[in-house]
């Protein structure tokens, strides 16, 4: 669809965008690290646990409602990532769930076996499967990268082999905002007998996800990045999900997704998730989308919110390239649409990520300093210990906020 995102209709429904700070309107590009969340959000998780609270599994009336919150909230996650409901598990973290599923993965490999990760990823889609490999006395080899924060593909390919069991991977980076070819380096882990875990933490606010055209096996996301509460959910392959031995209770499912959930579900969240997806989907309706299909009103959401986006993305990448003394990491102009989503890091030939960021928070923008838990991409980049400032903008930024935001950046620079 071509009509754009109604921005200022989107930014009334979230009541932390009317906060005052520093004389003006707070403005949260902050979102990489988490966003704010609408009314409808806060109301689902209240409403939970004032009229609803149970645990599941019981005859009783409010354990029925959480029984049928969980279904509901997997039939909307399996939409929100294009699986099936059954293959949708909850936990407190994609880093739990993530270290959860490297014990049970790390049973079935063996001597000679490797795995890859890259030194694109956050840190909690590296160290768990390190950890996992070191326990399980596997080999890691780490895929490159290059200046421009693309992975170096010719390196993967070196890399790959028929011993490979295992790829883990960032669809996106959340400090360069780089996205990587997902789809192709599956397609090629595939060939070689490995299976391939993806971390789209990073990308799920900002693209559409489709575990299908992605061709992975795995993926995790986190509500809390994309207008929900804290709330980890990963999505396997059901007869991955099936045949793996979870490390369990004996008393816990030993099938289904719930094999996977460690101890009673945060319903509250789950609760609070589903209505974040619904927030997403009603986008799609605003956009005009005739039709209850969740799947299509969430594409046409993605579709304008990416656009929506790329065009702030675009304006704020000429901003920070018009200053002598910043250089943007990562690709610094939107003509490769696809491989940036808009995350925009920088650092400046004289002030610390932190100054700057002290700077800024006094003028009431919110954003963050450091290496943003991407170690060994701040290392690779040469820009430890310090790490970079990091802006992200989500589809309630507007550009009036990238404009204030260069501003205060220009105020901050000339102290």
């Amino acid at each position: 669809m071509d009509r754009p995102l109604n921005v200022e209709s989107l930014r009334l429904q979230f009541p932390a965008l009317l906060r005052q700070h520093a004389g003006q309107r707070a403005v949260f590009f902050d979102g990489p690290a988490g966003s704010q969340v609408p009314q409808r959000v806060a109301d689902a998780v209240s409403d939970y646990l004032l009229f609803h609270n149970g645990n599941h599994g019981g005859p009783f009336a409010t354990s029925l409602e959480t029984d049928a919150l969980c279904n509901d909230a997997r039939a909307a996650f399996a939409d929100f990532v294009g699986g099936a409901e059954h293959e949708i598990v909850f936990g407190p973290n994609m880093t739990t769930l993530t270290f959860h599923l490297s014990r049970a993965l790390a049973k079935t490999w063996r001597q000679g076996d490797e795995i890859l990760v890259t030194d694109s990823d956050h840190d909690a889609n590296v160290m768990p499967w390190v950890l996992a490999a070191r326990d399980a006395g596997v080999t890691v080899h780490r895929i490159a990268v290059n200046a421009d924060t693309t992975l170096d593909l010719a390196d993967f390919e070196r890399k790959l082999s028929t011993r490979t069991r295992l790829v883990a991977v960032g669809a996106a980076s959340n400090l360069s905002g780089t996205i990587h070819p997902i789809a192709q380096i599956a397609a090629r882990a595939r060939q070689c007998g490995a299976l391939t875990f993806v971390d789209a933490v990073h990308y799920a606010p900002h693209a559409r996800v489709d575990v299908q055209a992605l061709g992975c096996d795995f993926l995790v996301c986190s509500a809390y990045k994309f207008y929900g509460p804290h709330l980890g959910v990963l999505w396997g392959k059901g007869a991955l999900l099936e045949q793996l031995d979870a490390y369990k209770v004996r008393t816990s499912p030993s099938e289904g997704p719930e094999k996977w959930q460690t101890g009673t579900a945060n319903f509250e969240a789950i609760a609070g998730g589903l209505a974040a997806i619904g927030y997403l989907a009603d986008i799609g309706r605003e956009l005009g989308l005739a039709t209850r299909d969740r799947r299509q009103l969430l594409d046409a959401a993605f579709a304008a919110t990416f656009a929506h986006e790329q065009t702030l993305c675009a304006r704020l990448l000429a901003g920070l390239t018009a200053i002598d003394s910043v250089r943007v990491i990562g690709l610094p102009v939107i003509d490769r649409q696809k491989q940036r989503c808009s995350t925009v890091s920088f650092v400046h030939r004289e002030l610390s990520p932190r100054d700057i960021c002290l700077g800024l928070a006094a003028r009431g923008v919110f954003c963050w300093a450091g290496n943003n838990y991407a170690l060994a991409l701040s290392r690779a980049l040469g820009l430890e210990p310090l790490g970079v400032l990091r802006v992200g903008m989500l589809n309630y930024n507007t550009a009036g906020e990238v404009d204030y935001f260069l501003a205060s950046l220009g105020e901050v620079l000339v102290k």
